[in-house]
């Protein structure tokens, strides 16, 4: 129990200084949010608990292909807050699209060959 505590205490202060940053510089926040950091994290804990080399590879070829529908939120957001939409409305308008975009590569990607 110990040790999914200290898991969750890390990674929760990965966040918790993504959003300190970035209180005080947009940019720098952006930068390291977009770092693999919670993946490298997964990464370590994964390994420490199983040690499966295949697992591990697995998991990095799952996360590149789930991590390109998530990428058009990225855009859309930041272009409805501009446009006077809710922050709310916003974000639900982002995952409404990054839903149908998982949902698109999850019947694409075995069409060709891909193994989620």
């Amino acid at each position: 129990m110990l040790y999914l505590l200290a898991k969750a205490a890390l990674s929760g202060l990965v966040v918790a200084v993504v959003s300190e940053v970035a209180r005080r510089s947009a940019g720098l926040g952006a930068l390291i949010a977009a770092l693999p950091i919670v993946t490298l994290l997964a990464v370590g804990w994964l390994w420490r608990d199983t040690g499966d080399a295949g697992r591990i590879a697995d998991h990095l070829d799952a996360t590149f292909w789930y991590v390109l529908p998530s990428l058009p939120m990225f855009l859309l957001v930041p272009r409805l807050l501009r446009g006077g939409w809710t922050l709310g409305t916003a974000l639900g308008a982002g995952c409404v699209l990054t839903i149908l975009l998982f949902a698109l590569l999850l019947w694409l990607g075995p069409r060709f060959g891909l193994r989620l």
